[in-house]
């Protein structure tokens, strides 16, 4: 048995990033342990991709919800470790989920997030990311190179034109719920790669979800003992192959 650490922001998190892997991680026998920012209180997705974003679309689907449900029930997600406490030589793996809303920004742009992601990737030890989780694995830099951890690694991460298309349905009810900065996500990771080649969003996708018994419309870049996917519809194909590397 591994323990996987996914590190969380009080608020915001994508619903099917996080409840997804943390279903298919347990039930093959391995321990998902959760941190906040303080640690000890349980923290709550999106409210919108429960309820639906826009007429009660665009959220999540109706079984990564149910796994929601039964992953907030859990010791593990009531009584999350602290992002300070953390001692990376602890876990097998890191996941790092992600989520456009405001609340993320908490997570997305924590130094003292990027000290122990930086500590964990010294360890050559498995380490997961998807769609806005990238981010903070772009963002954080190694001293002895000066350069992203992610310099010479290929990657996906949220495309541009799902991120630009997301924004543009939505932005005259939800101003700009889905651009959690200026610069699109994609834009900040290519800018943090060697090659703009080390880049791949995937083929096109509009509304395709990968399922539990179904991964063809899904899309995981992989790249030794890394792991990156694009989107909510990728988190089953994208856990999976967390999944083979522990």
């Amino acid at each position: 048995m591994t323990r996987v650490l996914i590190p969380l922001p009080d608020l915001d998190f994508d619903t099917t990033e996080v409840a997804v892997p943390w279903k298919i991680l347990s039930r093959a026998g391995h321990e998902v342990v959760f941190a906040t920012e303080a640690g000890g209180r349980a923290p709550a997705c999106d409210p919108l991709l429960l309820s639906g974003v826009l007429f009660g679309q665009l959220g999540a689907a109706a079984e990564p919800k149910a796994f929601y449900e039964e992953m907030t029930k859990t010791p593990a997600f009531q009584s999350p470790q602290a992002w300070g406490a953390l001692d990376p030589a602890d876990y097998g793996a890191l996941l790092l989920p992600g989520g456009h809303a405001p609340g993320m920004r908490q997570y997305l742009g924590s130094e003292q997030l990027r000290s122990k992601i930086l500590a964990f990737w010294r360890l050559g030890r498995p380490v997961a990311a998807i769609c806005h989780g990238v981010l903070p694995l772009a963002r954080t830099i190694d001293p002895a190179t000066q350069r992203s951890v992610l310099y010479g690694v290929k990657t996906t991460c949220l495309p541009k034109p799902m991120e630009r298309a997301a924004y543009y349905l939505t932005a005259w009810k939800l101003g700009r719920y889905y651009r959690t900065y200026p610069a699109y996500v994609e834009d900040e990771v290519r800018a943090a790669l060697r090659d703009p080649e080390d880049f791949d969003g995937g083929p096109p996708v509009l509304t395709a979800r990968g399922t539990d018994d179904d991964d063809r419309p899904a899309f995981v870049r992989e790249d030794g003992r890394y792991v990156s996917a694009r989107w909510p519809g990728d988190a089953y194909a994208f856990a999976k192959a967390l999944l083979k590397r522990l």
